[in-house]
């Protein structure tokens, strides 16, 4: 029962790092860069459903969707910002602007809300723990709505790229931004609104993540961050599936290598892996090779 608690554990956390990795495999599938500012987007959005909770007193519902609609504009200016005017610059000057960013998230939520560490409110999600095995297995509230709400995403953000017109521009401008320039889709607000999307799931996953380990400072989404972009490689970077897919196994691999290998080299073990796993299969578990044009 130990092994299984340890399993449970670690698809919790695995989740929480897959909706953070949709959003990292999302931007670069379409935008084709690496937000490395996206793990601080968490730690804001944690913090403003920490406000809402603590000084606003609003019910946890409406502290979810303000922090998803705070995260959501705040993706969109960070978009125009610091990355829409570098669309046509190298690789290289959009990796060090992102990670400047990055560095102004935290300084900005350092000054606001000081470096002290703030206990995240237990009553966000109140929702009773389940036992299983007469009571051998008990599987926390928190636990429960992280892994369903990792399964409702995928099934939601799936059907959205696949089904809806914006999906599909999305998946146009992936292939080809010239083309689908050519063909009316305009790049610009396609790019936006994938910004938006990622920095709304980074909200959720904030939540969930200060839920589970209910710490909260202006560095809480950079450790968490560097794991869910580990877990978009590790699955694909640029599926969808992948991305929940790699994080999911991220979590385990993980938990388990501290439960049974060792606690400080749990971290260790994790990018290990990757490592082998991008030995065998560079493009990850479910990523495709792409044929670039010369």
């Amino acid at each position: 029962m130990i092994f299984l608690s340890n399993l449970v554990n670690g698809i919790s956390l695995g989740s929480i790092y897959a909706i953070i990795a949709l959003g990292y495999t999302m931007v670069y599938g379409i935008a084709k860069m690496l937000n490395f500012a996206h793990g601080d987007v968490i730690m804001i959005g944690a913090y403003i459903a920490f406000c809402a909770l603590q000084y606003w007193n609003v019910p946890p519902l409406l502290a979810l969707l303000i922090a998803m609609a705070f995260c959501t504009l705040l993706g969109i200016t960070i978009e125009g910002l610091a990355y829409r005017p570098l669309r046509q610059a190298t690789s290289l000057a959009v990796l060090i602007t992102a990670i400047g960013m990055s560095y102004l998230l935290q300084n900005l939520a350092l000054l606001i809300w000081g470096a002290n560490p703030k206990n995240f409110p237990s009553s966000m999600i109140q929702i009773p723990a389940i036992s299983l095995f007469g009571e051998q297995l008990r599987i926390s509230g928190v636990t429960l709505v992280t892994i369903l709400a990792n399964i409702v995403i995928m099934i939601l953000l799936t059907s959205f790229t696949m089904h809806t017109k914006l999906g599909k521009a999305m998946r146009c401008v992936s292939e080809d931004r010239g083309a689908a320039e050519l063909m009316g889709i305009n790049v610009n607000q396609t790019i936006s609104a994938t910004f938006a999307i990622g920095s709304a799931l980074a909200a959720i996953a904030g939540i969930l993540l200060c839920s589970a380990y209910p710490t909260l400072m202006p560095t809480t989404g950079s450790m968490p961050g560097i794991k869910a972009f580990t877990a978009a490689v590790f699955g694909g970077i640029g599926s969808i599936p992948g991305a929940m897919l790699g994080g999911v196994l991220l979590g385990v691999i993980e938990i388990l290598g501290k439960a049974y290998i060792s606690t400080e080299l749990g971290d260790a073990i994790v990018f290990a892996v990757l490592i082998i796993v991008l030995l065998v299969k560079p493009t990850g578990l479910l990523g495709k090779p792409q044929r670039e044009k010369v």
